[in-house]
């Protein structure tokens, strides 16, 4: 048996759900489902009745309720009200939480979980000072990833995907530059449906003689993501910097797909950048992350387009992108979301992206203020949150599908506890999530209707033992990467 199918047969999470169809996990090998959890909830035809909730709808049609009821079929919502009855369904008691859509992350490179924390002092790329010798470009592109094999990936996406679904964050974008060859991006493909969650798979480069992109991607989308109306669904990477863009960029709108790619200043993108625009090339299928240091031309180019801008607004304070241009992308009126990228440099969690995103907005122009400028109206908590959700909804083309409480979504829905000691009392619901929430906040998730968390444990998999696989991956990378791993380093 491979290496790679004893692992996801070891732990494969949620049995009761049935088999994957990623052809590496059985559900017999999973842990059982612990007394209580209501895992009918999600199969077709069974009704779901969330009562007495805080409801955060993020649609104005709908709106909030102070205390409402959520009824669910199979993976559908199908009516939201102050109060519903349904005799049939299974009930949910959602007393004292707060029930709202579940985070959507439009950028995150799972594959490296077994980095966390390991650059946590460093920045984008090499400046030449010696404290910066260590750096994301030369130390995790050039180095770390480059001695991954299939193993690793799998272990590393399901671990950062089930943790991310602990947080909350329901839905991603995983930007999984580790397509080294195609084991690999099935590795990825695999991981990503044994999670349980709503998935991007971002199809972009690998490096090595053994790697296909962009050429593997018609085989990819006719093997996993023929449809677009399932859980997982796919986006092509066109970064810009290889010297190839173009032919991915054709490859995803010849198979109907949405096009991502990093738009970052400190890499000399902004002549590229702005050549695009002007030629006609960008549209509405394009997701640019980061939009740091580039013309007004060029934001006026994707604006008329109508492209969505996805910021990583920690890290791009952190590790030099540039400023994060949240002022920007708001002055164009143009569609934002929330995304986590690297956990080698900081945490994937929302309530830190939303709290970053507020606090460095607000100071910009609380100086303004101060010095007696004009200054622009104050990010607020609402904004943030629509931003972590439906904005994220709509820059990957899943608006239809989740990113708002509405009936004929999918049931995507998060259950954040108002009663706890670090939020009660409860007084203002879109500020308490911002201001006061962290993940241990987090109750239960439900994804398409199916519980994945409940009462603050993940459903159905064996984490130590995922765990221990992870670490037998970090140790393995750091050692191909002849990297010395110090745990008091800096």
């Amino acid at each position: 048996m491979c290496r790679l199918c004893d692992i996801s047969r070891r732990h494969l999470p949620y049995p009761n759900f049935g088999p994957t169809g990623g052809g590496m996990g059985a559900s017999a090998y999973a842990t059982p489902v612990a007394e209580g959890v209501p895992e009918a909830c999600g199969r077709e035809g069974q009704r779901t009745l969330i009562k007495n909730g805080i409801i955060l709808s993020m649609d104005d049609s709908v709106g909030d309720f102070e205390k409402g009821d959520i009824l669910i079929e199979g993976s559908r919502i199908i009516e939201i009200a102050e109060t519903i009855a349904a005799d049939d369904a299974i009930v949910i008691d959602a007393s004292g939480k707060i029930v709202m859509p579940g985070f959507i992350d439009t950028h995150h490179h799972q594959f490296e979980t077994a980095l966390r924390g390991q650059l946590a002092n460093a920045i984008l790329i090499n400046d030449g000072l010696p404290a910066n010798a260590q750096n994301y470009y030369e130390t995790v592109l050039q180095s770390f990833s480059l001695v991954y094999r299939p193993e690793d990936v799998y272990i590393n996406e399901l671990f950062g995907a089930l943790s991310q679904l602990d947080a909350g964050v329901t839905t991603v974008m995983d930007v999984s530059q580790i397509h080294h060859s195609p084991a690999h991006s099935d590795a990825v493909v695999s991981a990503l449906k044994d999670s349980g969650r709503r998935s991007v798979f971002g199809y972009f480069e690998g490096w090595g003689d053994d790697a296909q992109y962009p050429g593997d991607a018609a085989r990819l989308r006719e093997q996993y993501f023929s449809s677009n109306d399932q859980l997982m669904t796919m986006i092509m990477g066109g970064e810009i910097y290889l010297p190839f863009h173009e032919q991915s960029w054709k490859a995803g709108r010849d198979l109907d797909l949405p096009i991502a790619l990093h738009v970052v200043g400190t890499f000399g993108m902004q002549p590229t950048f702005d050549g695009l625009g002007a030629g006609g090339a960008f549209g509405e299928d394009n997701i640019f992350i980061h939009m740091t240091g580039m013309s007004d031309d060029g934001w006026k180019y994707a604006r008329d387009a109508g492209a969505h801008i996805s910021l990583s607004v920690p890290i791009e304070m952190q590790m030099r992108h540039g400023t994060p241009p949240i002022q920007k992308a708001l002055d164009y009126g143009m569609s934002i979301s929330l995304s986590t990228d690297v956990e080698c440099t900081m945490t994937a969690d929302f309530f830190t992206q939303m709290r970053a995103m507020v606090t460095l907005q607000r100071m910009f122009a609380n100086e303004k203020a101060l010095s007696g400028e004009e200054y622009p109206a104050l990010l607020t908590a609402r904004q943030a949150i629509r931003a972590a959700t439906l904005g994220g909804a709509e820059g990957l083309k899943l608006d239809r599908r989740t990113g708002s409480l509405t009936p004929g979504k999918d049931a995507d829905i998060i259950l954040l506890d108002a009663e706890a000691l670090n939020v009660a009392p409860l007084n203002n619901v879109p500020g308490t999530v911002v201001t006061l929430m962290e993940r241990s906040n987090v109750d239960s998730v439900l994804v398409a209707g199916k519980v994945r968390k409940w009462q603050g444990k993940l459903v159905g998999a064996d984490i130590a033992h995922l765990r221990g696989e992870l670490e037998k991956s970090r140790d393995y990378i750091f050692e191909k990467a002849g990297i010395a791993r110090s745990l008091f380093g800096d």
